[in-house]
């Protein structure tokens, strides 16, 4: 049985996936999955930009909601997510999120080696400690010359989780990488994103986060407050704003005194996210090439038919 089609909606925050994505859902019907490892949590909506009730009560929304904000979410329980949600939804469906960590995985299948050794890599530790990075680098390349080329000689923590892994197991890093599974076929996926100026996309933040604080952010984290302390995960943590926010009112300062780091993080967020998309085969169209191309994308799309892979709007991503 063939997989079904997906189109991968993506890019960095405040690009204009949300307003992509929903268009695309109104017109072929299709399901939107969340991409986002911050929607994931009741109650963080805000901060978050998760769709509206509204929004979802006329589009079907999966992924979302996950678990409470002090629970811990990974890329092997969104994984495990993603394959139930697929169980339920044996069509076409809309990607749409920018946690790109979590979208290679899903290309690239998740790596499930053998786990931690501490005594193992305190032994190493010791030894690169007093050797340098350089003889485990070496000691790699005589039993995993593969992994030897991907790992740069001074990137201590991966060179030590590549020499574990044979130690623990028998078997090369390499060995273990090549049983991953990956869950999106890339003959049925079409890869998205909207091409914006730099100047236009962080305009954008900045008007973001002063809506979220308009919209009543800072309610939402006391109502997170007066549920439990502390009102996060360390993964929930991660969501940009929720801790300025949360420190500022523990401190007894306005909260919005802390918009400018807010908007500052968020655009430091954006560039992250820009230089993990430049390893994935996405097409970057302007926003005005999507006003003029969309009708016969939704077309191909709702024929069954992903358009042809454009080369120069998937270079164009280098240039942002």
């Amino acid at each position: 049985m063939s997989a079904p089609w997906t189109v991968v909606v993506t890019g960095p925050t405040c690009g204009g996936k949300t307003g992509l994505s929903t268009a695309l859902a109104r017109a072929t019907g299709w399901p939107i999955l969340s991409l986002d490892a911050m929607k994931v949590y009741r109650g963080m909506d805000i901060g978050s930009a998760k769709p509206s009730a509204e929004l979802r009560s006329e589009l079907r929304f999966e992924l979302l909601d996950l678990r409470d904000p002090w629970e811990t979410f990974s890329v092997s329980d969104y994984l495990e997510e993603w394959k139930a949600v697929s169980e339920r939804i044996a069509g076409p469906r809309i990607l749409s999120g920018g946690t790109l960590f979590y979208l290679n995985a899903l290309r690239e299948g998740l790596f499930e080696g053998p786990g931690a050794d501490p005594a193992t890599r305190e032994r190493w530790e010791a030894r690169a400690d007093a050797e340098g990075t350089a003889s485990l680098h070496r000691h790699l390349c005589g039993i995993d010359p593969i992994a030897a080329a991907r790992i740069h000689p001074t990137d201590r923590r991966r060179l030590i989780r590549a020499i574990e892994v044979f130690e623990s197991s028998g078997e090369t890093l390499t060995a273990w990488q090549a049983r991953r599974e990956p869950s999106l076929d890339p003959e049925r996926t079409l890869w998205l994103g909207i091409s914006r100026p730099r100047e236009a996309l962080h305009a954008r933040i900045e008007a973001r986060v002063l809506r979220m604080f308009d919209a009543g952010w800072v309610a939402e984290v006391e109502g997170l407050l007066a549920r439990r302390e502390p009102p996060w995960s360390s993964s929930a943590a991660q969501s940009i704003g929720y801790e300025v926010i949360r420190e500022r009112l523990l401190a007894g300062e306005d909260p919005r005194g802390g918009i400018e780091r807010i908007q500052s993080r968020t655009r430091a967020f954006a560039r992250r996210q820009l230089t993990w998309a430049r390893k994935l085969p996405i097409e970057w169209w302007t926003p005005e090439e999507f006003e003029e191309r969309g009708e016969r994308l939704i077309a191909s799309l709702t024929r069954g038919e992903l358009p042809t892979p454009d080369p120069e709007a998937r270079q164009r991503g280098a240039a942002q």
